[in-house]
């Protein structure tokens, strides 16, 4: 008798169900195996697709924390209130928190970090407010909040910032990586500073208690937390030995004595940065000793710069159309309410020397009546822009400038005469001194007892850079200052601070701080957003302009109507005017018109409203909408293939 066996169902489905528990156990050990491993070992490991890389450090960060030799100490002081007020602080720190422990890790073990949270009247309070940290009040009790960072070597050398803006997000990593430098190298190289300028702040403006007045150049202030500054007189025979950058800016009249100094400290292998200047906006906009306008705003060092092969002409002003900054119009017959004034203009990252670490990672320079640089004919000296204009220029007398200047004039009269001028040049090569021996002294003077010997050429090849522009240095012109409860705060709106620092630590060899000066912007405006803006506030304003001008035209005619015949130029018309039915059908068309062009322009202003908001709605809808929607395509797509792998497998 034939007899049949059946596979045990259950227990084959009991086997399959064992399997899958114990594959789900293993995987939920490999799972948190490869997140161990990847705790101890890539602890570190990071993604940055950010287009300016924001969130890795710089390779000028991580040679200075690789050449610490010593410990230093970083204490942040953080009141978790401030965060929970504002959010955006809360945020902010977390950021701050995040880059300074990686600044930790790539130091092995020679940066340290503390973090405190001072509640008020605590010793936690007490310490910061020691330290000059700034406590500030976040509502109407009156208690203090506390977000700042102090620094300490292993000789008690100390550095703050006060209190972390998030203004300054861009800078971040320059100011925690300046205060490591500082602290690791707390001898300063010497900048001696010769300037016809008050860089260094001007007593006679502080004692007229002006708010702002007086205080010393905000680049001149940077610079003096890297370097010390020494001021040359005017008329000195010699340059001190320990003078390792010499900063000639805006230095008017120099006697032989002071040039010849100057020639030879080039000639002994010291590092100068000449700023000369065809008209001084700086110097123009503060009176002279009596109170007057100065008389003469330009500066040359033509004699120097002759024996050298350079040349940087003091009587021409270059306009640049392409970047140049809109003032409001010297004309008040002129309707337009800002005007582009050509010699005022911003260099930006096209015309920054790229191959140069000076200008490498900077975004733009704002200059303001500057002259060119060139290289002499036949000068066998190497010759490297650093600042070039664009190609829409044109050199004007500097006369053009200097005197009550008409922004809309020279916007009439430009015409473009050549290509890209060279603002500012790095110059290199053997040099012959401008003068064949020591000039005599003074009348009344004598010469110094270590007088150095005289040196026809340069110590190997000289390195000097040059720019026909000092207004880099003017405040107004890059830097925007802002009183935060009794601190001076600073946003540069260019990088012109940055540029003065790179060019002196390029020359004293303090180079890993430059490539870290200038970061890029972590809120980046909507290009596009801008895009329309612009494109409708240039309609808007060119049918206000047509609209002012009916508007002008219409008036006069409708003085004239009231006035009638034997009128006698008043507003009112004579007692027996009488207005034709031809005037009154000409005064409702005027009106008509000018009811019709008001409706155009709000209509403008509507389509610039609608565009914006419409451009805006979109990309919420792709921000919000997009990343679920294409997991939700991901998810079905993926049940879709197994659903299909198992039918098969049935199959």
């Amino acid at each position: 008798m034939a007899t049949t066996t059946e596979a045990p169902a259950p227990v084959a489905r009991g086997k399959r169900g064992l399997s899958a528990s114990i594959a789900l156990a293993l995987a939920a050990v490999l799972a948190i195996g490869v997140n161990m491993l990847a705790d101890r070992v890539l602890t570190r490991a990071r993604l940055d697709l950010t287009e300016n890389r924001l969130y890795t450090l710089s390779d000028g960060t991580r040679q200075v924390l690789a050449g610490l030799q010593d410990p230093i100490t970083l204490r942040i002081f953080y009141s978790r209130k401030l965060g929970a007020t504002i959010p955006v602080y809360g945020a902010y720190a977390e950021r701050v928190r995040a880059m300074l422990e990686e600044y930790a890790a790539v130091s092995r073990g020679r940066l340290r970090l503390e973090f405190f949270d001072p509640e008020p009247f605590s010793e936690t309070e007490d310490r910061a407010q020691a330290l000059g940290l700034q406590g500030v009040p976040v509502d109407q009790s009156g208690e203090q909040v506390y977000f700042g960072l102090a620094g300490v070597n292993l000789f008690d050398d100390e550095r703050t910032i006060p209190f972390l803006q998030p203004d300054r997000e861009r800078f971040l990593e320059y100011d925690l990586t300046r205060m490591v430098w500082e602290l690791s190298n707390p001898r300063r190289p010497v900048m001696g500073v010769i300037s016809s300028l008050p860089l260094n702040g001007d007593p006679r403006a502080m004692m007229m208690r002006q708010p702002g007045a007086g205080q010393p150049f905000v680049a001149m202030n940077q610079l003096r937390q890297f370097y010390t500054l020494r001021d040359i007189a005017a008329d000195a025979q010699a340059i001190d030995a320990d003078v390792q950058v010499l900063l000639v800016a805006h230095a008017q009249n120099l006697s032989d004595q002071t040039l010849y100094a100057i020639d030879q400290f080039v000639m002994r292998g010291g590092r100068l940065i000449a700023m000369t200047d065809p008209h001084s906006e700086s110097q123009a906009s503060r009176p002279a000793p009596g109170g007057r306008p100065p008389a003469d705003t330009s500066s040359s060092l033509a004699r120097l710069f002759d024996a050298w092969g350079i040349e940087a002409p003091s009587d021409k002003v270059v306009l640049d159309i392409r970047d140049a900054w809109r003032v409001r119009s010297s004309d008040p017959r002129d309707r337009m309410q800002a005007v582009a004034y050509l010699a005022w203009f911003n260099i930006p990252a096209a015309g920054l020397n790229r191959s140069e670490v000076a200008t490498a990672e900077l975004q733009q320079v704002t200059v303001a009546s500057a002259g060119e640089v060139r290289r002499r004919d036949g000068a066998a000296i190497e010759f490297v822009p650093l600042l070039t204009t664009s190609d829409r220029t044109q050199l004007v007398d500097a006369a053009a400038v200097r005197q009550e200047p008409n922004p809309a004039r020279l916007l009439a009269n430009f015409q473009p005469d050549g290509g890209g001028r060279v603002i500012a040049a790095r110059i290199r090569g053997q040099l012959s001194s401008a003068f064949p021996a020591a000039p005599a002294p003074a009348e009344g003077t004598e010469r110094p007892a270590d007088f150095p010997a005289h040196r026809a050429r340069s110590e190997g090849p000289a390195n000097l850079v040059v720019a026909n522009d000092a207004d880099i240095l003017e405040d107004r012109f890059w830097v925007r200052v802002q009183d935060f409860f009794g601190q001076q705060v600073t946003t540069p709106l260019s990088d012109n601070g940055a540029f003065l620092i790179n060019l002196a630590d390029s020359m004293a060899g303090g180079e890993a701080l430059v490539s870290l000066r200038s970061r890029g912007e972590s809120l980046r405006p909507f290009e596009m957003v801008e895009a329309i803006r612009r494109d409708a506030e240039a309609q808007y304003r060119q049918t206000e302009r047509g609209l002012q001008e009916r508007l002008e035209a219409t008036e006069r005619r409708l003085r004239e109507l009231r006035q009638g015949p034997g009128g006698t130029g008043g507003d009112r018309a004579p007692a027996n005017a009488v207005i034709t039915p031809e005037q009154r059908a000409e005064i409702d068309r005027a009106r008509e018109e000018i009811r019709r062009t008001r409706g155009e322009l709000r209509q403008v202003q509507l389509e610039l409203r609608r565009d914006i908001e419409g451009l805006e709605t979109r990309l919420r809808v792709l921000n919000i909408a997009l990343v679920p929607l294409l997991l939700t395509f991901f998810a079905i797509g993926l049940g879709w293939v197994r659903a299909r792998r198992r039918a098969e497998a049935r199959a």
